[in-house]
């Protein structure tokens, strides 16, 4: 471990004006250097004093005098052993033994320093001609402690028990004795050696400390302080005996007498061991931000303290940053690989961040040789459950219960795996255990309130909830998840007085607010909505939620620019934090201001360069705005933020074939794969780049792989199907359609198996499977809309007039049915097409479908003047459609300008691509050529 070094103290204004004054002097009489003698003399009052800093820079003023002043290096050397700076003591130290000074009286103390390093056989070879020579107890024992160090039990004992032969009150012999007996776990032996040091060397401030340091870690608390009190008493400038006892308090919650013992050590030496003892004390009191401040203080001049790299790695998680936290737990389980605490928290880290097989991969060691930890195997427990591996995470869970079988905790998570194996008798049973166990807390019972409404079980539902009510009646989270219940009984009164009662016990209570705002705008009453967020801002200017709130409401309206205000409003009141300023940027992506969210995550990487929310809208934007390279470099840094992350590595994937760049894309999903085997997304992908290579029959082999692993899933069947139809084998596609609908029986798959069965030739079929589900589902107007386009493709008219009256009746101002109806009429030679095509028109004024039909259908009315632009601004939206295009050509010759509907007409038909109306357009170019 590396040692501490002392601090500079900040500079105030006085110790400016003293050094101000001082420089004055110096220049007035340069000359006049200070007696030599003097500052030694001065060094050894300070330091007997215990005002080290002034001693250190007295003898530094004496040796820029003379540099080769062997006496002030050995004390130099000296100081810097006391305040734990062990590195440039042994510098000094080894200085002033090359100046001649006596290895005698050098060594120990350079001994000490080397002790500190970790340097135990350098203390050996350096000790062992003076060893030979003197058999000083001193040195004995110090050979004796690098042999411990090194591991040499054995030989180390016999040095210390020479030590005491040569000296039998020699307190750091027995000491030496005490420690090894500690190696060989005979704490009693620890103990007597550690009584006989005190008892022979009462004055031996070493002696007390240790002693004090074996009661603390037998956890006598009360005398491990009475004995590092005695060190203070004999040592009032031992700001190691405050560090200690600081420790002891922080550890049974006396926080206040800790403060002052760290206080009290920060004024005999602000060391970066004050610093990490605050940190402790800040931690322990639940501000981790001030904890952070002083670890930054200990690590920024000491990265390798292992306790402030773990204390570092908590503090990060409290405050909910999981990088940061798995960087500094990570650096510590490299130094410490047996840390039991450390490996849950780093565990605990990377189930926050959804890494979950990294998360097992850390938990697995331990798991094979802890036999009693339940917090251990209910981590491990939490960690398979995100893996869906529901069965080895009961196993896990019951693990932790047989240790613990009295703990609520336990019980409740044993009932989120039971319930994830579809064992809901089960689990509603340890939930009903926990509950029992711990009738004041409300989790477990929420948790069983829950599981009987996702089970639809209303009723019991209630009566849990109500058996919550009477043991927590002023709990404005239960009157919340009691209007829930009745809101899934449908009972809207109740629902509304269950949450007007969570507000009366907390008028502010979010949750609540939210689900009455929603309440009001099924009532189609969204003012009230928005004066119940408005209301929390007049007494709460900041919140964010509310912001936040009053912003989605926004958007439910269509109104954006209101949604835009009040997310730039939510970020500029909270500069400090980030979840507005991301909402702000994906709610700019979404309305297309593509620029604006570019800038502002530009702005948010200056200060927030590693934040995995920052990165990914970076990322976004950057695409967003066509900048593919650009994008795939922020995602390569989010994936060293986030390495085991399958999504960016899915993402990467995605530019790497928009830029058709295959083999990037195909080892980018082979890595988003080997992160996550079952990731079905990149699964699909890859199953994408196999057929556009061609890769037929291994494309098929991948889809039904997927079909294997996804049982629950149609996206397997689906997606065979779709490779199948791209090998123009339509049978064998409905059959896989087929499968994927016997799944998941949804409109869009039926749609695809009718679209199947047609080009198979089973028209009939396909036409009265569609029909029959609208009979079951008459509400399902996308299913209907397609039924009605495949009649109107086809010439059915009557049939396809019917099916858009019927999704008009539901929605009458949903344009493509009103555009669609209109061109319907129009082959019937009805005139109500016109009137449907205007309709269309007033809701779609930049739709190139619908200014095409209104455009057609004013051609055919001999309306040129009208027709023209329409048709003309038709055609410029929508270059590539041969059809719109055919009509503006048609619109040009009815207004006389045939030269530039040749044009128009030989673009189109030189492009080779076939469309309806391409017989006509072919016929119209020859009349007017």
């Amino acid at each position: 471990m590396r040692a501490f070094r002392k601090t500079v103290l900040k500079k105030t204004g006085l110790t400016l004006a003293i050094a101000a004054a001082l420089t004055v002097s110096s220049m007035q009489g340069c000359n006049k250097a200070v007696d030599p003698v003097k500052l030694m003399a001065d060094a050894k009052r300070y330091e007997e004093s215990g005002d080290h800093k002034s001693a250190i820079i007295q003898l530094k003023n004496a040796l820029q005098q003379n540099p080769d002043n062997s006496e002030a290096r050995y004390l130099l050397g000296a100081i810097y052993n006391k305040t734990g700076d062990f590195q440039s003591a042994e510098k000094e130290l080894r200085k002033a033994l090359s100046l001649g000074m006596d290895a005698g009286k050098v060594l120990p103390e350079l001994g000490q320093a080397l002790l500190r390093l970790g340097a135990y056989q350098q203390i050996l070879d350096e000790t062992k001609e003076l060893a030979d020579k003197t058999k000083s107890a001193q040195i004995l024992t110090l050979r004796g402690n690098a042999q411990l160090g090194l591991g040499k039990t054995a030989e180390a004992k016999a040095l210390f028990e020479q030590a005491l032969g040569h000296n039998p009150d020699s307190a750091d012999a027995l000491i030496g004795l005490a420690k090894y007996s500690l190696v060989q776990r005979d704490v009693e032996g620890a103990t007597h050696f550690s009584e006989q040091a005190v008892s022979r060397s009462p004055q031996n401030v070493e002696a007390w400390l240790f002693r004090g340091d074996l009661l603390r870690m037998q956890g006598k608390s009360g005398e491990a302080l009475a004995a590092y009190d005695q060190v203070v008493k004999l040592k009032p400038n031992a700001a190691i005996a405050y560090i200690n006892k600081a420790f002891i308090e922080i550890g049974t919650g006396k926080f206040e007498a800790a403060k002052a013992d760290i206080d009290a050590a920060r004024k005999i030496s602000p060391s970066l061991m004050v610093f990490y003892t605050q940190a402790l004390l800040d931690f322990s009191q639940q501000k981790p931000a001030a904890a952070l401040e002083s670890l930054q203080q200990v690590l920024s001049k000491s990265p390798d303290h292992m306790p402030s790299v773990l204390l570092a790695g908590a503090v990060q998680f409290a405050l909910g940053s999981m990088p940061q936290a798995e960087q500094h737990l990570k650096h510590y389980l490299e130094k410490d690989p047996g840390n039991i605490y450390a490996r849950k928290l780093l565990a605990s880290a990377l189930l926050k961040n959804g890494e979950t097989k990294r998360a097992i991969d850390i938990l697995t060691p331990p798991l094979k040789n802890v036999k009693e930890d339940p917090q251990l195997f209910a981590l491990a427990g939490e960690a398979y459950m995100q893996a869906k591996d529901f069965a080895k995470a009961t196993e896990y869970f019951e693990m932790a219960s047989d240790i613990a079988p009295r703990s609520a905790m336990l019980h409740t998570a044993l009932s989120m795996s039971r319930l994830g194996q579809g064992e809901n008798a089960r689990a509603i049973s340890e939930l009903e255990t926990a509950t029992k166990l711990d009738p004041k807390s409300p989790r477990a019972g929420v948790l069983l309130v829950m599981t009987h409404l996702r089970l639809k079980e209303f009723d019991k539902a209630l009566a849990a909830v109500k058996a919550l009510e009477k043991e927590n009646p002023d709990n404005p989270l239960i009157q919340n998840l009691k209007g829930g219940v009745y809101l899934g009984k449908n009972d809207i009164a109740n629902a509304r007085a269950s949450f007007e009662k969570a507000l009366a016990i907390q008028p502010n209570y979010f949750p609540t607010i939210a689900n009455l705002a929603r309440l009001d705008i099924q009532d189609k009453k969204p003012d009230a909505a928005r004066k119940r967020f408005e209301a929390i801002l007049e007494k709460d200017k900041k919140n964010i939620q509310a912001m936040v709130a009053l912003a989605g409401l926004a958007v439910n309206q269509g109104q954006n620019q209101k949604a835009t205000e009040w997310l730039e409003r939510a970020m500029q009141a909270n500069p400090d934090v980030l979840q507005p300023a991301i909402l702000l940027g994906t709610h700019y992506l979404r309305l297309g201001e593509k620029q604006k969210a570019l800038a502002l995550a530009k702005k948010l990487e200056g200060t927030h360069s590693k934040d995995s929310a920052v990165l990914d809208l970076l990322a976004q934007a950057q695409l967003a705005n066509n900048d593919k390279s650009s994008a795939l470099e922020s995602y390569a840094r989010l994936a060293v933020v986030q390495p085991e992350s399958p999504l960016v590595q899915f993402r990467i994937a995605s530019i790497h074939m928009a830029m058709r760049n295959l083999s990037a894309a195909s080892d980018a999903l082979k890595k988003s794969l080997a992160i996550k085997p079952d990731y079905l997304a990149a699964q699909l992908a890859q199953i994408d780049i196999e057929a556009e290579q061609g890769n037929y029959e291994k494309a098929i082999a991948m889809a039904r792989q997927v079909q294997k692993q996804h049982k629950g899933s149609p996206a397997g069947y689906i997606a065979e199907g779709d490779l199948l139809l791209k090998q123009k084998k339509p049978a064998l596609a409905a059959s896989a359609y087929e499968q994927a609908f016997a799944v998941n029986k949804t409109s869009p798959l039926l749609i695809k198996l009718h679209a199947s069965l047609r080009q198979a030739g089973k028209d009939k079929e396909a036409d009265l499977r569609l029909i029959e589900w609208l009979k079951k589902h008459p509400n399902d107007l996308s299913a209907r809309m397609y039924l009605a386009d495949t009649f109107l493709t086809e010439g059915k008219l009557a049939a396809a007039v019917e099916q858009y009256q019927t999704v008009l009746k539901e929605q009458p101002k949903f344009a493509p049915a009103l555009n669609n109806l209109a061109t319907a009429y129009q082959r019937q030679k009805d005139p109500r097409a016109l009137e449907y095509a205007e309709k269309a028109y007033q809701l779609a004024t930049e739709n190139p479908a619908v200014l095409d039909t209104l455009g057609w259908v004013l051609l055919e009315q001999e309306n040129i003047a009208r027709a023209l632009p329409l048709l003309q601004k038709a055609a410029s939206l929508a270059p590539q459609a041969g059809e719109i295009r055919y009509h503006f050509a048609s619109a040009l010759v009815k207004s006389g300008n045939k030269s530039q509907a040749r044009k128009e007409l030989e673009q189109i038909l030189a492009t080779g691509k076939t469309f309806s109306g391409i017989d006509e357009a072919r016929a119209l170019l020859e009349r007017i050529q």
